[in-house]
């Protein structure tokens, strides 16, 4: 976690001169629309990239499910198609197959990995390679902020192809921010106190703030063991609200922005039903919360601020996971490469 600052820095020193060249290269075929494959934390940073496809650059954009090929051997047409595949290891089996089958079908496949040398990179016309250096502990934590900044600057290559200067500018501040976040490790130990003997979690959010919470999610899950349910702010209103209750932890992710003033009826909500609530988010919307952890959101673009978010729940994850006597790092049943197929 604590390498996530200079990660993001290798992004946007070596990495974004590559990213500049591949969006450029793939801008001028032209493609119609998006399809992203991925599985686990890559999938939720996938998300991320379905919002940024459909907001930033108004492509259509949709995730894949890849046993209609793996498992039904469908085979769509994919012409005029990107599909961009995100995985950190490049290396399983479906991801591989969906990919291999999307560039048969005439798509256009962009791999974004952390494993240049991954068989994955090497069947994808093109490649990303995120820079997040090796990751040893089995849940992925700076991968995870890579993918997103890497995603991000691609998409804004995308958008004005040839020229990263806007997108650039935009992220250069996130390391210093980064640091500044993770070097908060009281407050999150004060948050995880409230979390110890939970026995689920709620967590919400809307727009860009969405992947967040699904991310943290499964963090939470695969490290403490805490079943944790992540909803769109508008689906916890059709039906899940009705289990949240003066005993259930919530924690909303309010992204400042559209997305943030889009989740606001249902903080509204979570209050009358007399949730246990915590807010994540910019200072305004955290200080008005009974508990909450300010994010330095001030400045920093709605569509960049996940890269923010997630941080302390990272670190979250941790300390409820250490506070639970079991050991973070090493999750019992899980393998750092998943072989599903």
């Amino acid at each position: 976690m604590a390498e996530q600052p200079d990660v993001l820095r290798r992004i946007l020193v070596e990495g974004a001169p590559r990213i500049r060249v591949v969006a450029e290269q793939i801008a001028a075929r032209r493609p119609r629309f998006v399809l992203l494959t991925a599985r686990g934390t890559s999938d939720n940073a996938a998300l991320y990239a379905k919002y940024l496809f459909e907001v930033r650059l108004g492509k259509p954009c949709g995730l894949t499910s890849m046993s209609t090929t793996t498992a039904y051997g469908a085979r769509p047409d994919l012409r005029d198609c990107l599909v961009v595949t995100v995985s950190q290891s490049g290396g399983s089996p479906d991801l591989v197959a969906s990919t291999r089958a999307a560039r048969e079908a005439g798509a256009i496949t962009l791999a974004v990995t952390n494993n240049a040398g991954s068989v994955l990179a090497g069947i994808s016309e093109f490649h990303i390679d995120v820079l997040a250096g090796p990751e040893r502990a089995l849940p992925a934590t700076k991968t995870y902020t890579a993918e997103l900044l890497a995603l991000y600057l691609l998409v804004e290559g995308l958008r004005v192809p040839g020229d990263l200067v806007a997108g650039y500018l935009a992220a250069r501040a996130l390391p210093e921010l980064a640091e500044s976040v993770l070097a908060r490790h009281d407050e999150v130990r004060a948050l995880a106190a409230r979390y110890r003997f939970a026995e689920r979690m709620v967590l919400t959010s809307r727009g860009y703030g969405y992947p967040t919470a699904k991310e943290a999610a499964l963090k939470l899950m695969e490290t403490s063991y805490i079943p944790a349910l992540s909803y769109s702010g508008a689906d916890l209103l059709h039906g899940p609200l009705a289990m949240v209750d003066n005993i259930s932890p919530v924690i909303a992710i309010v992204t400042d922005g559209k997305g943030g003033q889009a989740l606001r009826p249902v903080l509204e909500r979570l209050r009358d039903r007399g949730a246990d609530l915590v807010v994540i988010g910019g200072h305004a919307e955290a200080g008005r919360a009974a508990a909450g952890f300010a994010l330095p959101t001030d400045g920093v673009a709605e569509e960049l601020q996940p890269i923010l978010e997630i941080l302390p729940l990272q670190r979250l994850a941790y300390e409820v996971t250490l506070a639970r006597g079991q050991d973070p790092d090493a999750p019992r049943s899980l393998a750092k490469i998943t072989e599903t197929r």
